[in-house]
């Protein structure tokens, strides 16, 4: 990993090809580290741009590294939809109760100061979760019920702490609330695997040919969506 001295401190960074954007941008992570995203450039001029920014990329640092882990403050990132976005929290002390607004690229978490406690913006977000998990993916589940011919009885969101999702015997198709931080590609094999479910309630070998059938490149989503974090 590349790396520059300023004073008495080691940056170490990395740096992201991004032949789209305009100018030159760094970004200082707890998970990734400072990543340097832009267009290709010398590695010299890759570490001018860093000691550029040093003394903010330090500061940055030291902010991240005294944040509580997976603390939802202003800077945090939160997974949704099979992204990570910017948090920013904006304190309103007319408000009664925690609002939740995502836009296009954050979140904006509105609290008055007496609010302003972990529990209770994770207590919103959780909310907010559920609500989005029943609007955004509740359409997708019709959708694919219509196009595959797997007709289930009823839906259902919870939070499950070992599975992202299950078919009873009665085919209720229950889905974890979590579902709503993956991305649309998982989303959807996620429902059409509960759906063959409504057919064939075991893994045999007739359940993965079914849902090949609908899902061809099933077995590469399968194994990106063990391989995530519940």
């Amino acid at each position: 990993m590349p790396k520059v001295v300023y004073g008495h401190s080691t940056i170490e960074y990395s740096f992201l090809e991004k032949n789209n954007l305009k100018s030159h941008y760094i970004t200082v992570q707890r998970d990734t580290g400072v990543i340097l995203k832009g267009k290709a450039v010398s590695e010299h001029d890759a570490q001018q741009l860093i000691l550029k920014k040093a003394s903010w990329i330090l500061e940055k640092q030291a902010l991240v590294a005294s944040v509580e882990e997976n603390a939802i403050v202003t800077g945090a990132r939160i997974p949704y939809l099979g992204r990570k976005y910017y948090v920013q929290i904006i304190l309103d002390e007319s408000l009664s109760k925690i609002k939740v607004d995502f836009t296009a690229s954050k979140f904006k978490i509105y609290l008055s100061t007496v609010l302003n406690k972990q529990e209770l913006i994770k207590e919103a977000l959780q909310l907010f979760y559920k609500q989005k998990a029943a609007e955004k993916i509740t359409p997708r589940i019709k959708k694919w019920a219509a196009s595959t011919g797997l007709h289930y009885n009823v839906v259902k969101y919870r939070f499950l702490e070992k599975r992202w999702g299950s078919c009873t015997p009665s085919n209720t198709i229950i889905i974890n609330i979590e579902a709503i931080k993956l991305s649309f590609t998982l989303i959807d094999y996620l429902i059409v695997h509960e759906l063959v479910h409504t057919k064939i309630k075991s893994h045999s070998k007739e359940f993965w040919a079914e849902l090949s059938k609908h899902i061809p490149n099933w077995k590469k989503l399968d194994a990106k969506m063990y391989g995530m974090k519940l």
